[in-house]
Parts: structure tokens; C-alpha cells; sequence
């Protein structure tokens, strides 16, 4: 897997827009976080476009993506919101120039689906995380994380709040997923996610516990649970009750011997932490955490360390 270049102050940052329009109010809130945090942005007029409920039309949001990824002068791409629209450009991404030009990319929500390509297509770790607009209503803790991910080359932990094991044990292998709703939809796809031999994360909002279930349900008569280590489950907001949730994961993931650990702060709610997608961790179900120890990033050379105000963290 290809490792990145973290971040220092002073590097370029990317906007894209993949799926659909943006508020601009907190586009240009999240817009002068990155910048109070020394970094500069390079925002395309193309991202303010819009064809109904996309951010523009197919071929001009993929056009964008390949760009960015393209220019050298580029160190990460940051989506400024998700909504729907991923799906429709998987097909018109140059995997071949991605994968030759491997560098942070930043989405949650729907951008899962480029998520998932990305890191399957071009070996190289992506991450789930606040994008542009969510820094307006995200927490003090999932603002720092974002920064301090990309400024920190080493191990990387999550944990539970509060811990719900749901199954105990341990298991490691690569985390995949993200939102729930847009990994079933990849299925059936020539983009199909191949969870065999990983820890499966899910998340998702705004959806009945039923139709949690009818998902769930889906990825295992489809064969996708059959292989996995374990399960990290996210926030579920506005999908019921957490015992809910708990006790459709339980009923799912019962006749598998695998760690399942609910409570992990990564979705949709105001606490979004930084979740590395395609890099190995240990999921601990029984302490909570969901530990990464590979190495997704390049050490940071002395003289950027000096520069750095973060450098301690590394």
C-alpha cells in the first residue's frame, strides 16, 4: 500500500465537490478552519456549479477529481460535502493516474462509495472523516483530529463512547466500509466491496431500524459478511435507539465468531473522528478500540517537524 505525505503547514489542499451542492455558509466556515490551521486551499470555481441535485454535471465533478489528484502541487483533497452523486462518476475516474499519484483524501456519508473504489483500485489508505461543511456542526475533538491525522505518522486509536460489545474478542486486518446505505448500493457493481479478511465499518442516518436490518440482511444473503474479522459500528443517528441498533447487530452477526463493538465516533453526529480506510488495525471489543498501527503516512522530515506546531504529536 502506498504510504502518504503528511501534511505541514503551508501545503495545498484540494476542494472537490464529488456528489451534491453545498451551503455556503458553511462551506466558507470549514473553508477558513483549514486555513486557520496554515494550510492552503485551492477551491476550483467548477465545485460552485450545479445540474439538479449534483454538484455540477458527471463528467465535470470527475473531470475535477482526476485533475486534483494529477497536480503535484496538490498534497490532499478534502470533499466539501456529500449528499448523493458519488455513484454516478466511479466509472469515469482514472484509476490508472490516481494510483500513480497517491496523496489524502478526505469524505464521509455518500463519498463512501469513492471511498471504497479508491482504496480497493489504487492500494492506497483513504479516510472517513468531517468534510467542509460538516466543521460547521462538528465537535472541538472531531476538528482537532482532522488536523492532527494528517501531522501525526504513527498509530492512530479509536474508542467506543460509550463501549458496547456487542460480540467480544479481538480480530486485525484493513478497516473498509463507511455508510451503510451507500456500500449496498455498490453492490451488483462492477465497484462491489470486497470486505473478505477486513473489520467492516458501518454508519447511517435518517433510517428505520427495519430498513437497518433489510441492509445488514442484504450484505450477508450477498455473502459480503461471510469473510469478515469484525464489525466497527459507527453512529446511527436518527435510526432509532442505540438498543435497537445493538440488537438488530447482534441478531446479524450471531452465527459469526467475530469481535462486534458498537459505539465508535465516526458518522454523521457532531463527533466525526478521523477513520483510516484500506490501513490495518486491531479492533479490542472488549476495551473498546479500534487501534491502528501501520504506518499510512511517511515519517515527516526534521526540518518540517521544526516547522510544524503539532510536531510533539508525531
Amino acid at each position: 500500500m502506498h504510504a502518504l505525505k503528511p501534511l505541514s503547514p503551508g501545503d495545498t489542499i484540494g476542494i472537490a465537490a464529488p456528489a451534491s451542492p453545498f451551503d455556503k455558509s458553511q462551506f466558507e466556515f470549514g473553508i477558513r478552519f483549514l486555513e486557520e490551521q496554515d494550510f492552503r486551499l485551492r477551491i476550483p470555481s467548477e465545485i460552485f456549479h450545479q445540474d439538479r441535485y449534483l454538484a455540477g454535471s458527471d463528467a465535470q465533478r470527475a473531470r475535477l477529481i482526476n485533475a486534483l489528484f494529477a497536480d503535484d502541487s496538490v498534497q490532499a483533497i478534502w470533499c466539501a460535502r456529500g449528499g448523493y452523486g458519488a455513484l454516478r462518476i466511479l466509472p469515469l475516474l482514472d484509476y490508472s493516474l490516481i494510483h500513480a499519484h497517491p496523496k489524502a483524501f478526505v469524505g464521509s456519508s455518500d463519498i463512501t462509495a469513492m471511498l471504497s473504489a479508491l482504496s480497493e483500485r489504487c492500494d492506497m489508505p483513504v479516510f472517513h472523516g468531517p468534510m467542509i461543511v460538516s466543521f460547521a456542526d462538528a465537535d472541538e475533538a472531531s476538528c482537532q483530529a482532522a488536523i492532527e491525522m494528517f501531522r501525526m505518522p504513527g498509530a492512530w486509536t479509536l474508542t467506543a463512547e460509550p463501549v458496547h460489545v456487542i460480540q467480544p474478542g479481538q480480530a486485525s486486518g484493513p478497516v473498509a466500509g463507511g455508510n451503510l446505505t451507500t456500500l449496498v448500493h455498490l453492490i451488483g457493481t462492477p465497484y462491489e466491496p470486497d470486505f473478505s479478511g477486513k473489520l467492516l465499518f458501518v454508519e447511517d442516518i435518517g433510517e428505520a431500524p427495519y430498513r437497518i436490518d433489510r441492509m445488514l440482511t442484504q450484505l450477508k444473503l450477498a455473502g459480503k459478511l461471510s469473510h469478515i474479522q469484525g464489525v466497527i459500528l459507527g453512529s446511527f443517528i436518527d435510526c432509532g435507539t442505540s438498543e435497537e441498533i445493538y440488537a438488530i447487530a447482534e441478531q446479524i452477526f450471531s452465527d459469526l465468531s467475530i469481535p462486534v463493538l458498537g459505539g465508535i465516533p465516526a458518522g454523521h453526529g457532531s463527533r466525526n473522528m478521523m477513520l483510516p480506510i484500506g490501513v490495518k488495525a486491531t479492533l479490542d471489543a472488549g476495551s473498546g478500540t479500534l487501534t491502528y498501527h501501520s504506518r499510512f503516512f511517511n515519517k515527516i522530515p526534521k526540518a518540517a517537524r521544526k516547522a510544524s506546531p503539532d510536531a510533539g504529536l508525531a
